[in-house]
């Protein structure tokens, strides 16, 4: 599904109206009436006092507000509105000619400006069974301050399930950043299509429910030829994924190569490894220092073994390049990191895999903090590569914060890898996958049981497995992360839970997690419809 940015959504609502010709009054109308049935629903769901209160802004947010407003107080409910605004003939003409509507209804508008209106808005505000977030749109920028900031305190702690039009006031409509106060919403609405911002963190914690209302724009008042963001869908995927005929042999499933391993750190490739076989490879080697590889021949089975060059601390010598090269010649995909340690020698077999690697290059771990101080050499790359960072590790990358990086995910995300011309698979929630055309792909699935030692590894297999099956790097991180999340979902379900499932659980889950995609299973769905 395509995403939107705020200048791509005020350019559609302009096409609709000076084009298509359909009134700005009539847009307010739908989106008003569309928040105001999500309230009906909600109402009905959990019967109360039947009290609503629409906090209103004075732009067009604010109109849709108003117009929800009049349309609760209309099927019955009693509906106050707290109008956020020093002059009432500040606000926009839509927006006010909705505000004379309600006072002819005598729907009750006060004004809460000052720091005793809004203080006694509050006390009422929080006896009701729902508030509505009507005060800032996708035009907002930057921190929010005053009345407007107090406003948002206000419904925040009232402790009563709000309501969102369009986006929680507060948030980067294009980033999901969150650069000062911000409404937490229980339920979002928002017009048109979904905003960046209300997928990615950490702005996403802030929406609760997503839906997405359609209020008559159509189609074609949306680009469709610039860079965009994409949350990554079932139906999408399962599409991606390699068909298998009935003569399929194991050397048409692909063939993987995975480096890595250290003394203390033979699990990593070895989940690898495993990974990779269960996301459908047909043949997978790990190739570790030959110092440990005894240990590797006992901890596999299914998963061949090559020993390589080491040095004195038993990490990967610059010398096994050559050795790496020979076995990727043979492969459909070559992985480098999983518990490859920090020896001295690391960085210059990187570069060296780097610049004569045949096949599509997958860097992850210890491979990635390899790469610190030496990001040039992705400009000599020999083949497509995909870097699977999480926060800390793209800090180092970039000589940033892991804080920095979580404020700025998506955009970071793409900045880099059009700089390195790389895939960019930033790890976390909601994961993001950026090509260096800036197409940027955002996952919906996984939870936080993932957060543990190990699953990282995991998905470098898997990754590495859709290369070797044929997809491209983009597509191959792509499907490789929403199938990682996905076998996560079902590892949380199969333990009871998500806390204390571990990495080998999601490897398990991962064939499960491939048939139901194949299945058509709805899968990750994050948003919903009106």
């Amino acid at each position: 599904m395509r995403l939107v940015t705020a200048a791509e959504m005020r350019a559609a609502d302009f096409y609709t109206i000076q084009e298509i010709g359909l009134p700005g009054a009539v847009l307010m109308e739908e989106a008003g009436r569309q928040v105001a049935e999500l309230c009906l629903r909600l109402l009905k769901e959990r019967p109360g006092r039947g009290r609503v209160f629409v906090w209103a802004g004075k732009g067009n947010n604010g109109g849709d507000g108003l117009v929800a407003a009049r349309r609760l107080g209309l099927a019955g409910y009693h509906v106050e509105v707290f109008l956020v605004a020093e002059d009432p003939g500040t606000l926009s003409s839509e927006t006010r000619r909705n505000l004379e509507v309600l006072r002819r209804l005598g729907i009750p508008v006060n004004q809460a400006w000052s720091a005793a209106e809004i203080s006694a808005a509050e006390i009422v505000g929080a006896s009701g069974d729902l508030q509505v977030d009507a005060l800032l749109g996708t035009g907002s920028r930057g921190p929010v301050s005053g009345p407007l900031a107090a406003a948002i305190a206000a419904i925040n702690r009232g402790g009563v399930p709000v309501v969102a039009v369009d986006l929680p006031s507060g948030l980067n409509a294009d980033t999901g950043e969150v650069l000062g106060p911000a409404v937490r919403a229980g339920y979002t609405v928002t017009f048109g299509r979904p905003k960046v911002g209300l997928l990615t963190y950490p702005g996403a914690e802030l929406v609760g429910q997503l839906y997405v209302a359609d209020i008559g724009i159509p189609a074609e008042a949306y680009p469709e030829d610039a860079p965009a963001a994409f949350l990554l869908e079932a139906g999408e995927v399962a599409a991606r994924l390699p068909a298998w005929k009935p003569t399929t042999h194991k050397g048409e499933r692909g063939r993987v190569f995975v480096v890595g391993g250290s003394p203390g750190l033979t699990g990593a490739v070895c989940l690898a490894g495993e990974a990779a076989l269960r996301a459908g490879a047909g043949l997978v080697t790990v190739g570790v220092p030959e110092g440990v590889h005894d240990i590797f021949e006992v901890k596999l089975t299914e998963v061949m073994t090559a020993p390589l060059p080491e040095t004195e601390d038993g990490t990967l010598a610059a010398s096994a390049a050559g050795a790496v090269l020979e076995r990727a010649a043979q492969a459909d995909a070559l992985a480098v990191g999983p518990g490859l340690g920090r020896g001295e020698e690391l960085a210059s077999l990187l570069a060296e895999l780097v610049r004569e690697s045949p096949v599509p290059l997958v860097i992850d771990a210890d491979g990635l903090n390899a790469l610190v101080g030496h990001m040039e050499v992705l400009g000599e790359a020999a083949a497509p590569i995909i870097l699977t960072p999480h926060p800390g590790e793209l800090a180092r990358l970039t000589g940033s914060t892991p804080a920095e990086v979580q404020a700025h995910r998506l955009p970071l995300a793409r900045d880099v890898a059009r700089e390195w011309n790389a895939v960019v698979v930033l790890k976390g929630a909601r994961t993001v996958i950026a090509a260096p055309d800036g197409t940027c792909y955002i996952n919906p699935t996984g939870n936080p049981g993932l957060a543990t030692g190990g699953t990282g590894d995991v998905l470098t297999g898997v990754i590495a497995a859709f290369l070797a099956q044929g997809l491209d790097a983009v597509q191959a991180a792509a499907a490789g992360v929403f199938l990682h999340g996905l076998a996560g979902d079902l590892a949380a379900k199969s333990s009871g839970g998500e806390r204390g499932f571990v990495a080998g659980d999601v490897i398990h889950a991962l064939p499960s997690a491939l048939s139901a995609l194949l299945r058509g299973e709805p899968c990750g769905k994050v948003i919903h419809t009106l």
